[in-house]
């Protein structure tokens, strides 16, 4: 799950496991699997960082 913002400035979490793709035209839209689409604030590289910081923290864990 990852923390992003509409373009408003309300944050909401979504689930990054869903997402199908990311564009930027000229906002970041972040389309899910199901179809949905979410414009946001943070740029695709940021999206990006997010989902993988997302990625390390699960698949790193050292139980």
């Amino acid at each position: 799950m990852i923390e992003v913002s509409t373009l408003t400035g309300t944050k909401f979490i979504l689930n990054c496991e869903h997402i199908e793709k990311i564009e930027h035209i000229p906002e970041t839209v972040i389309t899910l699997i199901n179809g949905k689409k979410y414009l946001v604030k943070e740029d695709v590289e940021e999206v990006i960082n997010k989902v993988i910081k997302y990625k390390n923290m699960i698949f790193n864990l050292h139980v």
